[in-house]
């Protein structure tokens, strides 16, 4: 089984950045897609990013590419999503959620997720 803990959400202003990480722990996590989702209350929840633990492709949803960065450092069991020019859309709870060994944008085929942390982005 595996453990994923959020932290590093918070208050920002539009414009500027914060940097979201998820502890990982337990077995397995090592060969599998890690990720980003994000929702608001009352949506769907949104695919955010994912990487693979053993290789550095990632994939990004259209609406945060080219501003947010996914990353992980394997020897501190971590996931790291990097988000700069951060807009008030951009607000909503962040899942860290480890899936399939294959890449997925959709939320169903990721089986573990942390417990959320919020992002709230002022105009």
């Amino acid at each position: 089984q595996v453990q994923l803990v959020e932290s590093g959400g918070g208050l920002v202003q539009a414009g500027g950045s914060l940097r979201l990480s998820c502890a990982a722990s337990g077995r397995g996590f090592s060969s599998r897609v890690m990720g980003w989702f994000r929702q608001v209350p009352g949506k769907e929840r949104e695919f955010v990013a994912c990487i693979k633990w053993v290789a550095d492709y990632t994939f990004y949803g259209e609406s945060v590419k080219g501003r947010f960065t996914i990353s992980r450092d394997k020897a501190k069991n971590t996931l790291y999503l990097q988000m700069d020019s951060l807009k008030p859309d951009d607000t909503a709870v962040y899942y860290c959620v480890a899936g399939p060994t294959y890449y997925s944008t959709t939320s169903a085929t990721y089986t573990n997720w942390g417990q959320g942390t919020q992002v709230t982005v002022s105009s």
